[in-house]
């Protein structure tokens, strides 16, 4: 009787596990699902990419509706866009995917099948600047460890990313209030480039004041890039807003704009390309940040040794 009475039990279990590990692989794939239609903007393309078909995909992401309690995804003619509901339960998704594939890497590294991977975030100005040299030592020294690098245009998007569990470590200016470990990399220097036959470069001191500049109009960087901020906050310091010849997308070209002749632009001192036309000044004031490396709580050894050569080695 005692043992009749066991087996119905552990039948019981048993089933109760099998349905709870059901349920959560079908979320994780529902999850996906979501993902890949928001990152689409396509119920179409999404179903593509996933190899499903589109019922069967909209018959997933239904299925997590109704499990969240409330629509995720406005249905439009012609796009897809999240509802208040959507919106707040994406980031959550695209950690929890992000989780499960450092999960399997792990695994896999354990089990000595993979070399595993790194996902790096940073800001574009640091991806041209001090990482190569950095990306290059961790290649020699780890070179079955790849790297994915996830690049954004500013420190706030940066930040999200990180929270959202998009990747293991970034690499950017100083993060406010961070749960995980944070080091510090040193003080970013600013610049001021001008054409090599600018009038202030021809005072050959080596540097100007932010000031004597008021009246000129500035290469300048699109509104999304951090580095636009940086430029504004040091003109408002010297007591003026800087005029615009020119704004571009692309952080590499703001220096060759003002070699050009076009005005003059503030960049990062390693931002700077070996051969550069122009001239090359410190702005009085001196204009830097403090950048750091930071990784999501608990990091895994790989993270880890990725944020100790950073420390070790970066030079900003």
């Amino acid at each position: 009787m005692m043992k009749e009475t066991s087996t119905a039990a552990d039948t019981a279990a048993d089933t109760a596990t099998s349905t709870a590990t059901g349920t959560a692989m079908a979320t994780l794939r529902q999850f996906e699902y979501l993902v890949t239609v928001v990152d689409t903007g396509s119920f179409t393309r999404a179903a593509e990419l996933l190899h499903v078909t589109q019922p069967a995909l909209s018959k997933q992401v239904q299925a997590l509706e109704r499990s969240a309690g409330g629509p995720l995804l406005e249905r439009l003619p012609r796009a897809v866009r999240l509802t208040p509901m959507g919106r707040a339960m994406l980031p959550h998704a695209r950690a929890a995917l992000a989780d499960a594939e450092r999960a399997g890497t792990a695994a896999r590294r354990a089990a000595g099948l993979a070399g595993g991977e790194i996902q790096l975030a940073t800001v574009y100005s640091i991806t041209l600047g001090m990482l190569p040299p950095v990306l290059r030592m961790w290649h020699r020294r780890h070179p079955e460890v790849r790297v994915r690098l996830v690049e954004f245009a500013h420190a706030d998007a940066l930040l999200a990313a990180m929270a959202a569990g998009r990747a293991d470590l970034a690499v950017g200016p100083v993060p406010d209030g961070w749960d995980g470990p944070v080091r510090a990399l040193g003080t970013e220097r600013f610049v001021v480039a001008v054409a090599a036959d600018d009038p202030v470069a021809a005072a050959g001191t080596g540097r100007v004041a932010l000031g004597a500049l008021a009246e000129r109009a500035w290469v300048h960087f699109a509104p999304g890039n951090g580095l636009a901020e940086v430029l504004d906050r040091a003109c408002e310091r010297a007591g003026f807003r800087p005029r615009t010849a020119v704004r571009t997308e692309q952080t590499a070209a703001a220096p060759l704009l003002a070699a050009a002749g076009l005005g003059p632009a503030l960049v990062p001192a390693n931002l700077v390309p070996a051969g550069f036309a122009g001239h090359l000044l410190d702005p009085q004031p001196p204009v830097s940040r403090e950048l750091a490396a930071y990784a999501r709580p608990r990091p895994d050894p790989v993270t880890t040794a990725f944020l100790e050569l950073l420390a070790e080695h970066a030079r900003p």
